[in-house]
């Protein structure tokens, strides 16, 4: 279908905005302009407390979020990462997404502040984000049942919810019931046909991603291994079931959706679901993009139908 014309308009305001591309900036700019995104998301659903604390990590502290719906626990655990490239994004660039999840999953949701790029190369976020996954699987958090528990992600937090679930299935430490990869960062050749098709004008663009993967990655070794790109894992059976999310414009709709297969095809229950003429982003944009509180609705009752006790 054609591009939705509410994304279109989109498009045209954040151009209007005067920004350079994110491949333009320099990382600490790129940082600044993407604190502004925030804006598009819109209302929030209430939840009943958010507390900020931290998770011991392989290298100090990881700051986490913990955000707990209404109601009466025990509740599930959904640890989330967010997107950004491994270069941008933060706790509060995805406090508006987090806090619509709890509230449609009815579970707590702990988002992790990982290491960036490039001050933090690969694979520093990866083990962070596993790292606090393991902690909270040892450890809980208040109110929450860890042993109902889910990673997520969006875009690079969608590379990273996958990472997890295969060092979790590969070290141990973690006993996960699900994974939600929205729109997810899967292979670094950026050779797809959608990355060709939508290389431009989306928002989203290949010569952005690149900029991302060159600031991520330490050497070209790094996309043969799995917890980086995890399309090229060798084996993507034995993982959680998983819904997958893509924007039919996106630069990453293909290396998401090939992901998805494979994991199907080895025997891993997915759900894949392509969001017709939306752009990436679109979950974090549900104030101009009504499709984005519908997926976050999606991926609320599926983590509640997953965890449920």
């Amino acid at each position: 279908m054609p591009l939705d014309p509410n994304a279109r308009a989109l498009i045209d305001q954040i151009a209007g905005m005067g920004l350079p591309a994110f491949d333009a900036m320099t990382v600490a700019e790129a940082r600044e302009a993407s604190a502004a995104m925030g804006a598009f998301h819109g209302d929030v659903e209430a939840v009943a407390k958010v507390e900020d604390g931290a998770i011991p990590g392989p290298a100090g502290d990881i700051p986490a979020r913990i955000y707990t719906p209404h109601g009466n626990g025990p509740f599930g655990l959904v640890v989330y990462f967010h997107g950004g490239g491994w270069v941008i994004g933060n706790l509060d660039t995805h406090d508006g997404v987090c806090r619509d999840l709890a509230h449609h999953s009815g579970c707590i949701v702990a988002s992790i502040d990982y290491r960036l790029a490039p001050e933090h190369k690969f694979p520093a976020a990866a083990e962070d984000c596993y790292a606090a996954t393991r902690w909270l699987a040892a450890n809980g958090t208040a109110g929450a049942d860890p042993r109902r528990m889910a990673v997520a992600g969006d875009s690079a937090g969608g590379n990273l919810a996958a990472a997890v679930a295969l060092m979790a299935r590969d070290r141990g430490g973690a006993e996960l019931r699900y994974q939600v990869l929205i729109y997810p960062v899967t292979d670094a050749a950026c050779d797809t046909a959608s990355c060709r098709e939508n290389a431009d004008g989306y928002f989203l663009t290949t010569v952005m991603m690149r900029w991302f993967w060159n600031h991520y990655l330490n050497e070209d070794a790094d996309r043969d291994n799995p917890y980086a790109c995890p399309l090229r894992a060798r084996d993507v059976g034995n993982l959680p079931p998983a819904l997958v999310i893509t924007a039919e414009f996106d630069p990453l709709r293909d290396e998401g959706e090939s992901y998805a297969t494979r994991m199907s095809e080895a025997g891993v229950p997915v759900q894949l679901k392509r969001y017709e003429g939306m752009i990436h982003g679109f979950t974090g944009m549900g104030g101009a993009l009504p499709q984005g509180k519908q997926a976050l609705r999606q991926v609320g009752a599926a983590l509640r139908e997953a965890l449920a006790e």
